[in-house]
């Protein structure tokens, strides 16, 4: 990839420079608050940190948005609202998978894909029953199962019920679905 298809900027806190992928970006609203801008939508000039829950909070108790002018506030929840915001933008990427037919749910299916060599990974649900799941990893052999999401997130996201076991076939939409569950792992683990 060049450079100009994966702009670096630098994080506030760390003073990092970083794909844009790897960072978060903030703005501010006219009233001077700080809010995520990850679409990058938003008018104003944005500012980015390091995609870290850590780093936010570390940035948030630090005051480091000061930069911007002594009224500038931020909310104490915004780790929080960031963690949903990605979180829920994973979901939708799942869904958008689902959508595109890409997306297959249910044990013999996923099963049968793995078999035939087509998923590039698993999804299982948390509560997914300690049989089920262990089967699932049997036939997986070296396909990354990911347990993110409980059925009823599952079953939301994909407008389905009892949704335990999913898998996303190799394709493009499974690298950007499998980016934006990570991009939100980052966030948590980090």
């Amino acid at each position: 990839m060049t450079e100009t298809s994966n702009p670096k900027r630098t994080c506030l806190l760390t003073g990092e420079e970083k794909p844009q992928e790897q960072l978060l970006r903030f703005t501010l609203t006219p009233d001077r608050q700080v809010i995520p801008d990850f679409k990058k939508q938003l008018p104003g000039k944005g500012f980015y940190l390091t995609n870290s829950r850590k780093l936010l909070n570390e940035a948030i108790s630090k005051n480091i948005f000061r930069k911007f002018g002594k009224h500038t506030a931020v909310m104490q929840n915004l780790p929080e609202i960031v963690e949903n915001i990605l979180k829920n933008r994973a979901l939708e990427a799942i869904n958008l998978a689902r959508k595109a037919g890409v997306l297959i749910s249910g044990f013999d299916k996923v099963r049968e894909k793995l078999a035939a060599g087509k998923v590039a990974f698993v999804l299982d649900a948390i509560d997914a029953g300690a049989d089920g799941h262990a089967k699932i990893c049997a036939a997986a052999k070296n396909v990354e199962i990911l347990t993110l999401f409980e059925v009823e997130e599952l079953d939301k996201a994909l407008n389905r019920t009892n949704t335990v076991h999913a898998a996303l076939l190799k394709s493009d939409m499974a690298q950007m679905v499998y980016n934006q569950l990570q991009r939100w792992q980052n966030f948590i683990n980090s």
